[in-house]
């Protein structure tokens, strides 16, 4: 496999992403690989306003800026230490956070930044607890214009 300049991570903290983080740090090179961290919000949030349970506006609007600082705080959490990882293995690193639907998002991003290579995680092992958003594959396949390499479990 050629060394890629241009590798795009897809990582958002679970155990799959950090699977894939780890084969990314095993085929990027110091000095000749950028990583360009991809951490997308799936849409599923956007409608987050805990309605089945509050029952004014003032309330979900309090509630929907409590989860949007959770979120923003984990994003921020995970960049920082993917970028800290980088630079101790010499490697150049980028971020890009989007809001939508994962794939989507990937496809945009892989494209906009010329990704050479696109490394994602495995699909959530179902014995592991947390939130179930999926990739679709079919549609990463079909429409990347870069190669796609999966991490698995080993």
């Amino acid at each position: 496999m050629q060394t890629p300049s241009v590798l795009l991570l897809c990582h958002h903290g679970t155990e799959g992403a950090a699977l894939a983080e780890q084969l990314a740090y095993d085929v990027a090179r110091p000095g000749q690989t950028t990583i360009v961290h991809c951490l997308v919000v799936p849409e599923l949030w956007a409608g987050m306003q805990g309605d089945d349970w509050l029952n004014n506006a003032s309330t979900r609007d309090d509630f929907a800026q409590y989860v949007e600082k959770l979120l923003e705080n984990d994003a921020k959490r995970e960049l920082a230490v993917v970028e800290a990882n980088c630079a101790e293995r010499g490697l150049g690193y980028k971020a890009v956070v989007r809001f939508g639907d994962p794939a989507e998002c990937v496809v945009a991003i892989a494209v906009g930044e010329k990704a050479d290579l696109v490394v994602i995680g495995p699909p959530r092992a179902k014995a592991v607890l947390g939130l179930r958003s999926r990739m679709n594959l079919e549609h990463l396949v079909r429409d990347l214009v870069c190669p796609l390499l999966i991490a698995s479990r080993r």
